[in-house]
């Protein structure tokens, strides 16, 4: 062989072997940003718990609020209604009281002494016993206006204490709420900084796609079919309502990153706004998922299920039947979303379809 060939073969060599070291290092690289994310991850699931345990407790609290309100605008209702009963009543017994007086009945023993026809005086004693009788109902219905208005008073001084109270409790949550949040970002930046290449980033979404697959698989493993027929979803394609409020971005099939495509579609939307199952169902997963943070699973039977994720807070827990139109969730951003939103998914004995084409247009 002439020497310069061997020579030319020696560099090649050298060169496959300093590109397959690149590899290795480039592969080593990745592996550890992964496990550094993953590490990280786990700061992140607990920071959005939190927040999701908070988030419905000050949901809880808005609700009681709501209806603390309600409960004293029906009560200052009642008491202006029994006020002006009471002073109805008042004004009733006034007038006879000035009608005897005038009547000069103040002596009736006197105006039966003076009556000597029999008829007349047992005309008089049934008039007087009818008017006894009607002046002691007036008292009594006096009376108990009095007394229901106390009472209608006290309720509506308990309701403003109890609303005092529920203030307080909804200003200390929305404060841990925040606080939770910045925690979350400082974890998600740190995440971010973890993950800044392409190749660690696809890697990340195959993972997370993987984990959701062996999360759905587990949870149908273990789930026991209750008395609820299911039927599916075949026969209300384009019938089913939005789960949430907000513009819709079908991501369904496009490129997400590499060979990797969406699954699913976006909903833009506010934080805590309510997530609402598409058509009625049991809960088959409720939990969280890296990459896609709180997530709800239903399933609406023939192998039809709906996932929601990216959620605040989760309201329903494994097991529980829903009826189409009942909220089950809280838009969020868990996840590691960077604004609120929902992403929404149907599948068909596993494989996702088309979540649009299952929506009202």
């Amino acid at each position: 062989m002439p020497l310069w060939c061997a020579n030319a073969d020696a560099q090649q060599t050298a060169e496959l072997e300093d590109i397959q070291a690149q590899i290795k290092q480039k592969q080593a690289q990745i592996e550890k940003q992964l496990q550094q994310a993953k590490e990280l991850q786990q700061q992140l699931k607990s920071a959005e718990l939190s927040i999701s345990n908070t988030a419905k407790k000050l949901d809880k609290t808005q609700k009681e609020l709501a209806s603390n309100h309600a409960q004293q605008a029906t009560l200052k209702q009642q008491q202006t209604q029994l006020q002006v009963k009471v002073d109805q009543q008042k004004q009733a017994l006034a007038s006879q009281i000035r009608s005897m007086y005038m009547a000069g009945d103040s002596d009736f023993a006197k105006m039966l002494f003076n009556l000597e026809d029999a008829v007349k005086l047992e005309r008089t004693i049934s008039y007087y016993q009818y008017l006894s009788a009607a002046r002691k109902q007036q008292i009594d219905n006096f009376t108990a206006l009095v007394a229901e208005l106390s009472a209608v008073q006290a309720s509506l001084e308990t309701k403003q204490q109890e609303l005092l109270v529920l203030e307080n409790e909804q200003h200390q949550q929305q404060q841990q709420l925040l606080q939770q949040q910045q925690m979350r970002e400082i974890t998600l930046a740190k995440i971010e900084s973890k993950i800044d290449s392409e190749a660690a980033q696809i890697e990340q979404l195959q993972i997370n796609e993987q984990a959701l697959l062996k999360a759905i698989e587990d949870a149908q493993r273990e789930s026991q079919q209750g008395p609820v027929t299911l039927s599916g979803l075949a026969k209300l394609k384009g019938q089913l309502n939005n789960p949430t409020q907000g513009r819709m971005r079908n991501m369904f099939g496009r490129t997400r990153q590499g060979q990797i495509k969406w699954k699913g579609i976006l909903f833009s939307g506010n934080t805590g706004a309510p997530v609402r199952a598409v058509h009625d169902g049991k809960v088959l997963y409720a939990d969280w998922l890296r990459g896609f943070g709180l997530v709800t699973v239903l399933d609406h039977g023939d192998g039809y299920m709906s996932l929601y994720g990216h959620n605040q807070a989760l309201l329903k827990q494994v097991g529980d039947s829903v009826q189409s139109g009942e909220t089950i969730a809280l838009v969020g951003q868990s996840g590691g979303q960077s604004s609120p939103n929902l992403y929404f998914e149907i599948r068909h004995k596993g494989t996702p379809v088309n979540p649009s084409q299952w929506l009202k247009r």
